[in-house]
Order: structure tokens, then C-alpha cells, then sequence
């Protein structure tokens, strides 16, 4: 594998996939649906869609979130891996589904309106109340 490519799975390894390039640094979203989701807040990378290779698709079920984003989840483990809207050419992946080392930093927390009450967040790390980064 190439130093611009990532494998990573989901916990039971049913779904197996690479990321062909450099992902972005690691954003965590704090809203409602992330949270029930993932059980904490959520955290992704992002890459074009054409950059993520799945391997054992049929294993990859997804899940209609909300009218504009669907989120993608192995059928067997139920481990969280991947968020895209249908209006973007990225996806949004699961930092912790890749293996080490990533070499990737958190560097935002979006939606920090919603957050949790049951955890603190990293005052260092730029915050956002709402999904837009202004970037």
C-alpha cells in the first residue's frame, strides 16, 4: 500500500475498505443524529467519493438519515464507517475504522449547540454552534 493510501474496516471485518489519496484532517460533529448514531459525538475524515474503494459492499448496508445524507454501517457489527450527502462529491469516513497510523490531527467541532452534556470539548480546537465550518 502507498503512503497515500489508507485501508481501514469495521470492527467484526466484514467491510473492508481503502482510501486512494490524502483524506482531510478529522472534523467531530456534535448534532442530535451523530450522537444516537455513534453513541458519543462523531468524528470523520472526508475524500472524493471516486477515492473510496469498498471492498465487500454487499456486507455495507445504509441508512436514509435524513432527506439530504444517508449513512452507511456493516450489516453484521453494526460499526458506524461512512456519512455522504447526495449533493457532495465527498464522504465523510470514520477515522477510527482506518489503521495506524493515520497521521490525522481533529482540527473542528461542529454543531457544538447539540452537544452532549456528558462530555467536555477540547477548548483548543476551533468550535462552530452550527454544521458550517465557514471554510
Amino acid at each position: 500500500m502507498s503512503e497515500h493510501e489508507h485501508a481501514g474496516r469495521c470492527a467484526c471485518g466484514a467491510v473492508r475498505f481503502r482510501l486512494v489519496g490524502q483524506p482531510t484532517d478529522v472534523i467531530a460533529c456534535h448534532c442530535q443524529t451523530c450522537r444516537r448514531w455513534s453513541g458519543y459525538y462523531w468524528a470523520a475524515t472526508h475524500v472524493p467519493r471516486d477515492a473510496l474503494i469498498i471492498d465487500a459492499e454487499a456486507e455495507l448496508a445504509w441508512w436514509a438519515s435524513s432527506e439530504f445524507a444517508e449513512r452507511g454501517f456493516c450489516s453484521h457489527c453494526g460499526s458506524s464507517l461512512f456519512y455522504r450527502r447526495h449533493d457532495a462529491d465527498r464522504v465523510s469516513v470514520a477515522p477510527g475504522a482506518l489503521d495506524a497510523p493515520t497521521h490525522l490531527a481533529t482540527t473542528a467541532h461542529i454543531c457544538v449547540a447539540e452537544a452532549g452534556d456528558y462530555y467536555a470539548i477540547d477548548p483548543n480546537t476551533p468550535r462552530f454552534p452550527g454544521p458550517d465550518t465557514g471554510s
